[in-house]
């Protein structure tokens, strides 16, 4: 009985402590590296893996890579580190969802042997739903972290079928499980879905920043790459 309740004393010590990586030290050994100076520097492989969105879609099927938030980041990163090459790594499928995300991560993701990967799949998953999506994403979060590389989840960008006044919209859901999954793995989190929170008392306002009803426009990709690039500075 004692040795239970000293390993619900550390189980409760550690899940109240839980939180994500702090945003100024997760990314401390990538910024110092993309600080150095030719010929010692060395190529920053940044991959964003996920749906539609961070594939560039706008409005199907325009797809306009260079104003989507993977490559609007690119251009942030590279105003803070001027001597850094950085290569911009692109997986997603527009339609995708975590599930299929998760089965060819080894083979599409990894491949690539990124520095940092960015998972970007809420927006989608309310097709499979939260169970198995939980499990989808955790199974690219363990395979990363097993090679030693950084992760950062985004939560879902708007929907405009959404009904954001209902605190528990499925998407919001998902948005709240993303959370949940980057605390218990103490990895990085950009809330987009905080990010338009603004916007979602005026639809008109809303409209504003997307390209259709689920893509954002450049102003809407933008509200992204500003959220990501904090984890840069």
């Amino acid at each position: 009985m004692k040795k239970f309740l000293i390993l619900f004393a550390v189980l409760i010590t550690y899940w109240s402590n839980a939180q994500i990586a702090d945003s100024a030290s997760y990314l401390s050994d990538l910024k110092s590296q993309m600080q150095i100076k030719w010929p010692k520097n060395k190529t920053i492989n940044i991959l964003f893996h996920g749906h539609s969105v961070p594939s560039g879609y706008f409005k199907t099927p325009i797809v306009n890579t260079l104003q989507a938030y993977p490559n609007l980041t690119l251009k942030k990163l590279k105003e803070i580190y001027p001597f850094a090459v950085i290569n911009i790594i692109v997986t997603a499928i527009g339609g995708e969802n975590s599930v299929k995300g998760a089965k060819r991560f080894e083979r599409d993701v990894l491949i690539h042997k990124p520095d940092i990967i960015m998972i970007d799949y809420g927006l989608n998953d309310r097709g499979v739903g939260l169970q198995k999506a939980y499990s989808a994403w955790n199974a690219m979060i363990k395979q990363a972290k097993e090679q030693g590389i950084k992760v950062i989840l985004l939560t879902p960008s708007p929907d405009q079928t959404v009904n954001f006044a209902n605190p528990e919209n499925e998407l919001k859901r998902h948005a709240n499980q993303i959370c949940k999954i980057a605390i218990e793995n103490q990895i990085g989190l950009v809330d987009s879905y905080k990010a338009f929170e603004f916007l979602y008392p005026d639809k008109l306002q809303l409209e504003k920043y997307m390209s259709q009803v689920n893509h954002p426009n450049e102003l809407g990709h933008e509200l992204i790459a500003n959220e990501l690039i904090k984890w840069f500075k």
